[in-house]
């Protein structure tokens, strides 16, 4: 499942989800690059 990170304030991250991190973070695969951020919830429209 492809997710998205917020690494710092003005950059995130896509990529397919890998683990939860024990710090409430979680850690996303692009190719060879791992990355760790905070998950960015999908807006849900009504």
């Amino acid at each position: 499942m492809t997710r998205t990170v917020q690494i710092t304030r003005y950059i995130s991250a896509q990529g397919v989800f890998v683990r939860h991190l024990p710090d409430g973070r979680a850690v996303v695969r692009d190719g060879a690059e791992t990355f760790k951020g905070t998950l960015i919830e999908p807006v849900r429209s009504e």
